[in-house]
């Protein structure tokens, strides 16, 4: 007798079972699949003990017809497709037809449906996979399915179950996803009796977004929307200071079904660029619409996964238009956030700023390959000074003066005080030139009878102008005595060092971000942060973060860059590596020559640096050359010059920026700030970190008790 037995129709919905039905959410994502493409407006999700005791799912859809429901139990049967040429043009979230008879295999399970509003329906009871009863029933239109007792008759898939809240948390997040891809279908969802999710379904997404992760990440959220030849991509996505632990918080969806591609997921992290705080990542929900031919869901049966046929096209799109939506925002956080908790129902009377701007004609997307894994972790080294340097002279007596008559504005008490109000955007003065406000150089040389300098600020909005006279008097601490007054030129020359390692805004033909707010420094604190003000409220500016941010944006621009010139070295740094790193090294020379750095072996596993780039900050060019090592030898396979670029731009700007700790003079206040607003994002440092925080008008005066 031969060893090999077709199986039965129950073992074989068993085994199937394994692989549709996971765990209790794996049962709820099915058939509130199966009511969104049967055209539901409303679903209610009932579960009980995590989904282990009960399931009910019960919609407002088509409904099945009489014949219809004992066949749809059936395996491999299906209302989706008819033909193998309707897989390559899916549009509904189910197509299989293995995902009823494979719950009702491991469950006791009851259908009520009904494709008419006569009131008629039919009703069938199913256990272990065994049809028990079919009977007609009074139903409204639609379909109620209810699991009961999960995996009764597979004791060894309970065993791996994990607790109630874990196995609650699978299943709400999954109708969490589903919600912000249908936000034109009302979902409720109920735990033992207590409401943990419900929308409007008025097609609103911004209202969906706030009834999950809450009212303040909503108000936080920027409209995104873009159209090519062959995508068309509309949502929102999270200002940067809005940002989460893990990356749960981003949602993709394709043509109304939930998926996790990583491609997609780093060209959204690629847009935000160095927005982001390293090891943070953004809120966003993306609706991805294409032609069904250019996508795969076919992949798994979770059908979470896909796969694109113009994946480097669709990426670079996406990554275009982030990085565009930011380069017209003022991405400056606020000092202080109302404590808003968080919203577990969506609110009719909920009302957020939206503005979405109209789309664009349709054009050819930008094609190229994605750069893998550019947000990988990496640990950042900020040498802080260890000696407090003598406090710089700081002219702070007109600043003083300003502040006595610093008129505040009215039009910010306008502000709404309920959680759901409309947020009102500020409106400072923008530069309007890329370039420094004022020549450095010259204003050092003016005799202490020229003229004082005066900003561009116009008159009229009760904010004083800035100006800049000829002594400077500065505040420092009990062992150095009072104030005290000097003159700009020793200023200057307290601060020279300062200066030489400003480069110069002219030198950069980066474009400049169109908006950041004109701000005056009044001072500085600890050494550390900058205080700033104009006519909207209050700033205060990390001076390394913004030093850091001007050099990282001049040295990417000169790394790579054939036109820069190497400097060759009289006498060559050696450098000494293990024979396996030798060995990479070797294979990497051409990649650290299209860096500007020449290298050549000199026997065993040692090698010579015999010239580089003649900008690398003085002192720390064989530790640049080192680091730049370092990263070749441990990201050999998938960097590249571009990668090089990136991280080596960004270990040279952190070496080279001032440090906490060390006093500026105003002048040298005024440069930093108008050579940072000449940046392309003058927001944060190359870590993701904000250089500016602001206090508006209006949250000043509610901290001291002016505005109740």
């Amino acid at each position: 007798m031969g060893k090999i037995q077709l199986l039965s129709e129950h073992i074989a919905n068993q085994i199937a079972a394994g692989e549709v039905v996971e765990r209790p959410s794996s049962v709820v994502k099915e058939l509130v699949e199966n009511s969104v493409d049967a055209g539901s407006t409303r679903v209610d999700v009932t579960i009980e003990e995590g989904g282990l005791t009960l399931i009910r799912v019960a919609d407002n859809g088509s409904g099945m017809a009489l014949e219809d429901c004992e066949l749809a139990f059936q395996r491999h049967a299906t209302s989706k497709i008819a033909t193998s040429k309707d897989l390559f043009s899916i549009r509904t979230l189910g197509f299989r037809g293995e995902a009823l008879p494979s719950i009702a295999s491991v469950s006791r399970l009851e259908c009520v449906t009904s494709a008419t509003s006569d009131g008629l329906g039919r009703k069938i009871t199913i256990e272990g996979g065994t049809i028990r009863n079919v009977e007609e029933t009074g139903a409204s239109r639609g379909t109620e399915v209810t699991v009961r007792d999960l995996f009764y008759n597979t004791p060894a898939r309970l065993k791996y179950m994990k607790t109630i809240q874990t196995e609650l948390g699978h299943i709400s997040d999954y109708l969490y996803r589903l919600a912000l891809a249908h936000p034109g279908i009302a979902f409720t969802l109920k735990h033992n009796g207590n409401v943990l999710l419900q929308t409007l379904g008025n097609g609103d997404l911004l209202q969906v977004i706030a009834g999950i992760y809450g009212t303040a990440i909503a108000k936080q959220m920027l409209p995104l929307q873009v159209e090519s030849l062959d995508y068309t991509i509309s949502g929102f996505v999270a200002k940067p200071e809005m940002t989460r632990a893990n990356r749960g918080g981003i949602s993709t969806i394709v043509n109304g079904r939930y998926v996790r591609n990583f491609a997609l997921n780093q060209a959204l992290l690629q847009g935000y660029h160095t927005l982001l705080p390293i090891n943070r990542y953004p809120v966003a929900a993306l609706h991805i619409g294409m032609d069904p031919a250019l996508v795969d869901v076919n992949v798994h049966p979770s059908k979470l996964e896909v796969r694109f046929s113009k994946e480097a096209e669709l990426t670079a799109l996406i990554e275009a238009e982030v990085k565009r939506l930011f380069g017209r925002q003022v991405l400056i956080p606020q000092g202080i956030k109302p404590s808003v908790p968080k919203g577990a129902f969506v609110q009719e009377q909920l009302e957020l700023t939206r503005t979405v701007e109209p789309v664009r004609e349709p054009r050819r997307s930008p094609a190229g390959e994605l750069e893998e894994e550019f947000f990988k972790d990496h640990k950042e080294e900020v040498t802080e000074s260890k000696v407090i340097p003598t406090p710089v002279d700081i002219n702070i007596s007109a600043d003083l003066n300003s502040l006595n008559n610093f008129k505040v504005s009215n039009e910010s008490a306008r502000i709404d005080k309920e959680t759901s109000s409309r947020i009102q955007e500020v409106s400072p003065t923008y530069r309007q030139s890329a370039s420094s406000s004022y020549d450095f150089d010259t204003l050092s040389k003016q005799p202490a009878s020229a003229a004082p300098y005066t900003s561009n600020v116009p008159s009229g909005t009760g904010y004083p102008a800035r100006q800049s006279t000829s002594t400077n008097s500065s505040y420092s601490s009990a062992n150095n005595g009072p104030y005290r007054t000097t003159s700009i030129q020793q200023q200057r020359r307290t601060n020279e060092a300062f200066m030489d390692l400003m480069p110069s805004s002219e030198e950069s033909d980066s474009p400049k971000l169109p908006v950041f707010p004109r701000l005056d420094p009044i001072g500085q604190m600890h050494g550390t942060y900058l205080i700033a003000q104009n006519e909207t409220g209050l700033y205060l500016i990390d001076q390394h973060a913004a030093h850091e941010r001007i050099n990282y944006e001049y040295y990417y621009e000169r790394f790579g860059n054939p036109a820069e010139a190497s400097q060759e070295l009289l006498v060559p740094i050696t450098l000494e590596f293990t024979p396996s790193e030798a060995g990479v090294i070797a294979d990497k020379l051409a990649l650290f020559e299209q860096a500007g750095v020449f290298m050549e072996a000199f026997g065993g596993n040692t090698f010579l640096v015999r010239a580089h780039p003649h900008w690398f900050p003085s002192g720390e060019e064989k530790s640049i050359v080192e680091e730049m090592c370092e990263l070749i030898i441990s990201d050999r396979k998938a960097l590249d010059i571009a990668k090089l670029r990136e991280k080596a731009a960004i270990m040279c700007s952190c070496k080279a920026s001032i440090k906490a700790n060390q006093s500026l003079g105003m002048l040298e206040m005024e440069t930093l700030i108008d050579r940072l607003a000449s940046c392309r994002n003058p927001y944060t440092c190359p870590h993701g970190r904000p250089i500016v925080v602001s206090f508006t008008t209006y949250e000043l005066e509610k901290m001291f008790k002016r505005v109740m």
